[in-house]
């Protein structure tokens, strides 16, 4: 997930947070889904940072 340049990684396989901590990272101010969201593989983007696109992406 990316808070503008910060980006914090979750392994839900091996570590996994309590939910309210996922909801907490993943929803905005306004209560609705944190955008840019999308699934790639078996990640999940939440928010917006170039850097991280980039490399989820290539």
């Amino acid at each position: 997930m990316a808070k503008g340049r910060k980006v914090v990684r979750f392994d839900l396989k091996n570590d996994r947070p309590a939910d309210d901590e996922l909801l907490a990272n993943m929803l905005g101010r306004s209560g609705a889904l944190r955008a840019p969201s999308f699934r790639t593989g078996r990640t999940f983007v939440v928010g917006y940072n170039a850097e991280l696109l980039e490399t989820v992406l290539t």
